[in-house]
């Protein structure tokens, strides 16, 4: 089934030259962590980030004063929308929408009466600019917790519905959601929740997941979860780590998921067993090396390197291109079909052919 046959129907939200929500494609999100006062530094990452994939990048934005720094962010010729974090202050708020920014992360519920949170939903509105609520479970307001007496995804879920309450009063609905667990089933079941609940584009992600392979797993289930479920509209992976590593790993979730015109290259490759004659391990990794050199990760071409012919044949069947293994030598399948056998040695060469030869047939 492709997947958006499946999606959650969302209301469509601009944020500076990107689209979320409705059937746009799922966007990718980072977040710098730099000293923001320190354009320099922090232009660099964006650039970095912007190059590896990223699609909207969030900035802190703690004092009125690091709010000029998105003058020169700009003024770099930064091209991904740029969403200004802001907890507190709705004066930096009003700032940030003076000064610019695409996004405005803020929780309405703590900023002040309803005076403010009406000034902050005017400067948006004025300007086009949209506003995301988060919410995570270390953020909850004081009824909401009393009411639960914990962070149950059913707490979160009201927490966010609360606060988007609180911009509806001021008919403000240029609204995305994100609310965050560092627990996955927490997050799960609250976004489950909040998407059946509400029509506004969801951010997805696992909060203070955690660094390396504890953060990318716990990233992957949660975040993956929804997708599959059809939820979710941009992402960003928390990593406790430098944040080109986050968008990297968004997109092998988004990859691993399968989502059509966003997953890149697809491969598939056995566990290797006893009848295994070719050395497959070590192979694939240097597929996998060969595919990054040649700049060819993002073709979207499914690609099966199998270790014998029990399985290959079938799953080569399901591929754009795939080999299934011998003693020294490999059988090469185009769509299922026999082309010609190969020499061990040369399958990785004659792999990366064919996949230009796919991307070729897919530009023209």
């Amino acid at each position: 089934m492709k997947y958006n046959e499946i999606r959650r129907k969302s209301r469509e939200v601009t944020i500076g030259n990107r689209k979320i929500g409705g059937m746009n494609p799922i966007a990718i999100q980072s977040m710098t962590n730099t000293d923001t006062l320190d354009a320099a530094k922090t232009v660099a990452q964006i650039k970095a980030m912007e190059e590896s994939g990223c699609d909207i990048v969030r900035v802190s934005v703690p004092t009125l004063e690091a709010a000029d720094t998105i003058l020169k962010i700009k003024e770099a010729g930064i091209r991904i929308p740029i969403v200004a974090d802001i907890h507190f202050d709705y004066k930096i708020a009003l700032r940030c929408a003076e000064l610019g920014f695409d996004k405005i992360r803020i929780n309405p519920g703590n900023i002040g009466d309803d005076d403010r949170v009406k000034a902050v939903c005017d400067a948006c509105r004025t300007r086009g600019i949209p506003i995301r609520i988060g919410v995570n479970s270390g953020s909850l307001e004081k009824h909401i917790l009393a009411k639960y007496g914990a962070p149950t995804p059913e707490a979160l879920c009201e927490s966010g519905l609360y606060h988007a309450a609180l911009l509806e009063k001021f008919d403000f609905v240029d609204t995305v959601i994100s609310i965050k667990a560092s627990t996955v089933p927490d997050m799960i079941r609250a976004n489950r929740l909040l998407a059946a609940a509400c029509p506004y584009p969801l951010h997805l992600g696992v909060t203070e997941a955690g660094g390396g392979d504890r953060g990318m797993i716990k990233s992957a289930v949660g975040i993956g979860a929804m997708l599959c479920d059809g939820i979710g509209d941009t992402l960003r992976v928390s990593l406790t780590d430098d944040p080109v590593l986050e968008v990297d790993a968004a997109k092998k979730i988004l990859r691993a998921v399968g989502i059509e015109g966003q997953c890149g290259m697809d491969i598939v490759s056995c566990p290797t067993c006893s009848r295994t004659k070719i050395d497959l391990i070590p192979l694939v990794k240097r597929f996998e090396a060969a595919v990054a050199e040649a700049g060819l990760e993002d073709v979207p071409v499914k690609v099966a390197l199998m270790g014998c012919v029990v399985n290959g044949p079938g799953e080569a069947r399901e591929a754009d291109i795939g080999i299934a293994g011998g003693k020294g030598e490999a059988v090469l399948f185009r769509h299922g079909e026999i082309i010609e056998k190969i020499p061990e040695e040369l399958v990785i060469e004659r792999l990366i052919k064919e996949i230009r030869l796919l991307k070729d047939g897919m530009n023209k």
